[in-house]
């Protein structure tokens, strides 16, 4: 795990160089960051608890799913989040150029005039900040990257809470387990 997360780690140094990665790319990156450390705990947890082979390894992808979940919704926060609910300011990634699931979508699906406005974006160095969070998310909101971002979080949670449900335990304790995770997503439930 801590070679997976080392290796996210420096996919994500070098997706910033890069205007080319692609959306397959960005998700495993964020499984290697992000996703496989939450996966690992949850099979330690099921290893020291004695749970059958099985279960250990849909705790893992239960994890996987729920850790792909977080980071994309995470992605989406950094644009359209409430900045004292969030916790930070709003826009880091755009004034940073991380090539997040955000601008790799809307990067994608622009048409001509947008995809030449987001590059220039991406290539200026003399701008004011508002400015381009403004403009980029302007551009997010015409392409719809928003909608996307949360088609695919929803399906990822959809995906770990369907392994959930597949767990040979009792239903009281795959709901611990589901709280959590709402609360995690930031959802009731």
């Amino acid at each position: 795990t801590a070679l997976e997360i080392g290796e996210g780690q420096q996919y994500d140094i070098e997706f910033e160089t890069r205007n080319d990665v692609s959306e397959e790319e960005y998700i495993e990156m964020i499984r290697l960051k992000t996703s496989v450390l939450l996966a690992c705990a949850l099979k330690i947890g099921a290893i020291l608890g004695e749970a059958s082979d099985a279960d250990a390894e849909k705790l893992y992808s239960f994890g996987e799913n729920l850790g792909l979940a977080f980071q994309l919704q995470d992605d989406y926060l950094d644009v359209y989040g409430d900045p004292a609910v969030f916790g930070k300011k709003i826009g880091g990634d755009i004034l940073c150029n991380k090539k997040t699931y955000m601008l790799i979508t809307a990067l994608k699906k622009a048409d001509a005039v947008q995809r030449e406005e987001l590059e220039r974006w991406l290539t200026a160095s003399d701008y004011h900040a508002a400015e381009k969070i403004e403009a980029v998310t302007r551009i997010y909101n015409e392409i719809g990257v928003d909608k996307c971002c949360g088609w695919i979080v929803e399906d990822y949670y959809n995906q770990g809470l369907g392994i959930l449900e597949r767990l040979s335990v009792s239903a009281e304790r795959k709901e611990v387990l589901k709280s959590f995770v709402c609360s995690l997503m930031g959802r009731k439930v």
